[in-house]
């Protein structure tokens, strides 16, 4: 696995999604000739039938993109004076609901659910912080804050402070922040001078100056910050990742590796989470699904790519071997095709 992430050869060339996401890379387009009420029509009858028509429900809600089925929720409630979220929630159960309620939800309350998830109750699920304020943009991460505050009256830095400390809380909420430099221009001088400051604040002393991790990686522009780890090579010998994973654990070491991974490539990041979700004993539902709706119609042909190209298979055969019933369909029509 290292060595897909060790390789910087063609680093400064390629696409990067975290500063200009657009939908060309999703597997869930527009559908021509929408029509609204002919959805609601269909979701109605697959609903209100004897019995649940899943397929129908499948049918629908993988295979329009989210502005179309924002458009089926209001003419849904406009229809029979009920939400389409409460009928699903009477009707479907667990991770299949779990998919089909995250699908009629905007992108922003997508991840502001999945945010609410992963401070909910005893513990926090740092992975999921992690994933989430690693792997969007700006503009992702300050819809999600906009979300959470209409959604909790409260704003999200607030709640994150009661959540996370030490090293690893100082760099998430500067992420939460969502003010990364969004800048394309790259100033060589500066990433050469980045560098050399990591490998002072790690790999040089005695003890690892923190802070220094933190504000480099947390604060620079994409393009700026993979000159930076082209620089950090060649002045070291290793990778910024190996250095990382060497002087630091925990949440702290987790937190900026995953930066560093998305720096390089959010969709081999995610086909890396989408692979764990699968590995093991049982499977994570919850990434899977997560990654699968939130990656739709962004990058979500990339993150196949990647998959093929990390594990020697296609995500969709994974999935298919993985993951059955409803939910299973529903992710793979999501993932759109096997390569």
């Amino acid at each position: 696995m290292a060595s897909v992430w060790d390789d910087l050869s063609l680093l400064l060339d390629s696409p990067d999604s975290l500063t200009v996401p657009s939908s060309a890379r999703g597997t869930v387009k527009e559908k021509p000739g929408f029509n609204p009420s002919e959805d609601v029509a269909a979701l109605r009858k697959a609903i209100e039938g004897l019995g649940t028509n899943e397929k129908s429900l499948i049918d629908i809600l993988t295979q329009r993109s989210n502005a179309q089925r924002q458009l089926i929720c209001k003419a849904y409630h406009q229809a029979t004076g009920r939400t389409l979220a409460d009928d699903l929630k009477g009707d479907t159960r667990g991770d299949f609901e779990d998919i089909l309620l995250g699908l009629i939800m905007t992108p922003a309350q997508f991840d502001c659910r999945e945010f609410m998830r992963a401070i909910k109750g005893a513990g926090t699920t740092d992975s999921t912080l992690i994933e989430i304020f690693s792997s969007r943009s700006n503009f992702q991460i300050k819809a999600l804050s906009d979300a959470y505050l209409a959604e909790t009256g409260r704003s999200i830095l607030h709640d994150l402070k009661s959540e996370v400390s030490g090293d690893y809380g100082k760099a998430l909420l500067i992420l939460a922040e969502g003010k990364r430099d969004e800048s394309t221009t790259v100033d060589a001088a500066k990433a050469k001078a980045d560098a050399k400051v990591l490998y002072e604040a790690g790999e040089k002393r005695w003890g690892t100056d923190e802070s220094k991790f933190t504000d480099i990686l947390c604060r620079r522009s994409v393009p700026q910050l993979r000159q930076t780890l082209v620089e950090y090579k060649n002045l070291t010998g290793k990778t910024l990742q190996q250095s990382i994973e060497s002087e630091m654990s925990g949440n702290l070491e987790n937190i900026l590796v995953a930066i560093v991974k998305c720096v390089k490539s959010v969709p081999a990041y995610m086909a890396e989470r989408l692979n764990q979700s699968m590995k093991g004993l049982g499977t994570t539902e919850s990434i899977m699904t997560r990654i699968m709706v939130s990656r739709s119609e962004i990058d979500l042909l990339d993150i196949r790519a990647e998959y093929k190209k990390l594990y020697g298979c296609s995500l969709y055969s994974a999935i298919a071997s993985d993951v059955g019933g409803d939910f299973g369909q529903c992710l793979k029509r999501l993932c759109g095709g096997d390569d």
